[in-house]
């Protein structure tokens, strides 16, 4: 009886052992070869710089959404950690990308993201899929100036001009007509302050005397307006 109390303890023993040795594991730094360490760090810095740039200087001067500069910043770091950290596992690239591709899709609580700040969102989780896998940092750097490069020349007001829109809805229905097109842009011109290039005329409403204009015009700066294309006014708290 004695020897089987004996076995039983010793067991115990061994198997307290062995998770103390599994806990222990984790914590031993001894497992981690400090050249991946160094390779993470300098992976991430160069990748934190790289999209520091495109959102602080290519992105932030047009359209100075503090919010989406907030967004971009944690989403590379959070898309980089988790490409670099699972590389070891058979986690393939097209799941992560469909991932975050449908977190960039989805709607922000009440407004849906604008184009351009979903562009910029693509940009900024490409680019942290690329720092985090390309086999060589040279790799990654040429691929990083190619997409800056790109973005500025995009960006760029001198090969490409912004034109704006906004949806109207105009209280003089008889200007619509297409005779009397110069009057129409005249009197939005004089009532808005805005260059008009040209007008699009949609719903009328004549019992209203109200018609749903489409106006382009050219904007102070390219960066967009993002309620030119609301018609309402928002309900208190949104």
């Amino acid at each position: 009886m004695d020897e089987i109390f004996e076995s039983a303890a010793n067991t115990d023993v061994m198997s307290a052992a062995a998770h103390a040795k599994t806990i222990w594991s984790i914590f031993d730094p001894t497992r981690v070869e400090i050249i991946d360490v160094w390779e993470l760090l300098i992976r991430f810095f160069f990748n934190a710089l790289v999209v520091t740039f495109i959102i602080h200087v290519l992105y932030y001067p047009k359209s100075r959404r503090r919010d989406y500069y907030f967004t971009f910043s944690l989403i590379s770091v959070s898309v980089f950690f988790l490409i670099f950290l699972l590389g070891g596992v058979k986690l393939k690239v097209g799941f992560a990308l469909g991932l975050f591709a449908i977190f960039g899709i989805i709607r922000y609580r009440t407004e849906s993201m604008p184009v351009r700040e979903m562009t910029y969102l693509f940009v900024i989780i490409a680019i942290s899929v690329i720092n985090a896998l390309a086999d060589h940092i040279l790799e990654s750097l040429v691929a990083n100036l190619l997409f800056i490069g790109w973005i500025w020349f995009c960006e760029s007001t001198h090969w490409l001009k912004h034109i704006a829109s906004k949806l109207v809805l105009y209280d003089r229905p008889e200007l619509t007509a297409p005779a009397r097109r110069a009057e129409l842009i005249a009197d939005l011109e004089q009532r808005t302050g805005l260059v008009i290039l040209r007008v699009e005329v949609g719903h009328i409403d004549f019992l209203r005397d109200t018609a749903m204009l489409k106006v382009y015009y050219e904007p102070e700066d390219a960066g967009g307006n993002s309620v030119d294309n609301v018609l309402k006014f928002p309900k208190e708290g949104q």
